[in-house]
């Protein structure tokens, strides 16, 4: 994790790091959640038992770490519905700042996924919400 942690700090671009159980390492650097999603959805294999350095994780993050069968996260900040949803789901986690909600850019208002995921319990119907609300984009 440590190593993760560290690419998060080295390269501005870099919004969150990923490493899979073999050791293969990806960098997400789209804002929002849209590489965690499609790592998800389309590379299962590769997020099962993997680790996860990110600048922000929210509820729907939180949702889709669990769908992918992460075994660890890191994150710089963190909503308490986010660290809610991992530790229900056991999955250790480390943190710099807890938040009561992620907010969007503008800071005006919470984040759309949070929003859209604050009532989701299930990572599969999380998994297609936030599928539906990429492809708006």
């Amino acid at each position: 994790m440590e190593n993760l942690k560290a690419l998060l700090n080295l390269e501005s671009k870099t919004l969150g790091v990923v490493r899979s159980a073999k050791g293969e390492t990806v960098r997400f650097t789209r804002r929002g959640v849209s590489d965690l999603f499609e790592l998800v959805a389309n590379k299962p294999d590769f997020t099962l038992g993997a680790i996860i350095a990110d600048r922000v994780i929210g509820r729907g993050a939180a949702l889709l770490i669990v769908k992918g069968g992460f075994a660890e996260v890191y994150a710089r900040l963190i909503s308490r519905p986010a660290l809610d949803v991992l530790v229900k789901a056991k999955i250790p986690v480390e943190y710099d700042t807890l938040a009561d909600n992620i907010f969007n850019r503008d800071l005006s208002s919470i984040c759309p996924v949070e929003q859209l995921t604050a009532d989701i319990v299930d990572p599969d119907e999380a998994l297609k919400a936030i599928e539906r609300f990429i492809s708006k984009d």
